[in-house]
């Protein structure tokens, strides 16, 4: 098997997410989302564009619906025994044979969570599997089930971290390098890249925000990245990849001889990063973090400019997205542990004047100081 964690990591995760059901008085869980089946099992796939269920019971019965392009894979990566398979057909309805597989393991008439908040559930799907269970059991949402397990990373999570956090790093000493006048955007990106796969790195699973002039607005990937001009802001938003596992920065690399302004912006968001941080403590809460952000920007006269949202929690994650809940934003009740990862991010943008900046760091929540796993200089970066 091509396992990324011992079988008694595996386990112990099982035997938690059974506990967690019992507490919610669920007798199982019908997965969908990727994460929680590569969390809980191993198993690791892009298949899941297609339809695919796994089933956990409170009792750790453990079964896997997929597809024929999966059945080896499925083996492979996984400590999953029961795995069968749905055929591809005119008129094919897997949510019936989930619905079988259900039965296989007494399921009639129990109380299951469904994993709705999955990117692999579209609604399509996910009013088949609801008819196709209709009168079967009861759903209701288990979205969080295993979501909210996944926040606190073990050892084990957390050395692949770091790991990611060194590709990064990396990767940006390849942005501070390259960034230079007449440079082509897409091929900066495409070193970095390079150098993250060349260590054994995984795609990420959203792609890169990045572009120079105006396009350092846009804080979403856009098709078309043109070159670096003489006097330039260049955005760079990226993550490294480690067995899916995930660390994030950015930054705004200038060229030539920096606006005043955006020197101003920078050091707003170097100080508004590092309030954030330190705010990134155990017993806290994501919205006292989101207070950090913007009650120092609002003090710098920058109140305008900074976003709803200053980051999220990092993991193991699956495309389309790196992004994962909780988010950072106003009043997010959620508190901090120990051993929680989040990327906070500090985003200025100025509609007036077509300037941009950002800073943002990935780190760990210790149980003192926040260990930051991905390291963004507190100087701008100005390459003449």
């Amino acid at each position: 098997m091509a396992l990324h964690f011992s079988v008694e990591e595996f386990e112990a995760r099982q035997r938690e997410a059974c506990r967690r059901m019992a507490a919610e008085q669920l007798d199982g869980l019908l997965i969908f989302r990727q994460e929680s089946m590569y969390y809980l099992t191993g198993y690791d796939t892009s298949g899941y564009s297609m339809f695919q269920a796994m089933y956990l019971g409170a009792d750790g019965s453990l079964a896997l619906m997929t597809r024929t392009a999966d059945q080896r894979q499925s083996r492979i990566t996984s400590v999953i025994r029961d795995i069968r398979i749905w055929i591809d057909k005119a008129g094919a309805n897997p949510a019936e044979q989930v619905r079988d597989m259900l039965e296989s393991y007494g399921c009639r008439g129990k109380r299951l969570g469904v994993e709705y908040h999955a990117y692999g559930l579209t609604a399509q799907r996910g009013r088949m599997v609801d008819a196709a269970l209709a009168g079967f059991c009861t759903l209701v949402d288990g979205s969080d089930v295993i979501r909210v397990q996944r926040l606190v990373k073990s050892p084990a999570e957390l050395a692949y971290m770091r790991r990611a956090g060194e590709l990064a790093d990396g990767a940006f000493a390849i942005v501070c390098q390259r960034t230079v006048k007449g440079a082509n955007v897409g091929a900066i990106y495409g070193a970095m890249i390079d150098s993250i796969m060349a260590g054994d790195g995984d795609p990420s699973a959203s792609r890169w925000p990045m572009g120079a002039g105006s396009e350092a607005m846009m804080v979403r990937y856009h098709t078309g990245h043109g070159t670096v001009g003489a006097n330039d802001q260049v955005q760079f938003e990226f993550a490294a990849s480690y067995r899916h596992y995930h660390v994030a920065a950015m930054n705004v690399i200038l060229t030539g001889k920096p606006d005043p302004k955006h020197l101003d912006m920078f050091k707003a968001c170097a100080e508004a990063l590092d309030a954030c941080l330190d705010t990134l403590r155990p017993g806290r809460t994501v919205g006292q973090v989101f207070d950090a952000h913007t009650n120092t920007f609002k003090r710098l006269g920058y109140g305008e400019h900074c976003l709803a949202a200053c980051g999220y929690t990092m993991g193991a994650t699956y495309p389309p997205t790196w992004m994962d809940w909780p988010m950072i934003y106003a009043g997010n009740p959620d508190v901090l542990a120990k051993d929680m990862v989040f990327f906070v991010h500090m985003i200025l943008l100025d509609s007036t004047t077509g300037l941009a900046m950002s800073l943002g760091e990935t780190a760990i929540v210790t149980d003192g100081p926040c260990e930051r796993i991905s390291h963004m200089s507190r100087q701008p970066v100005i390459n003449g």
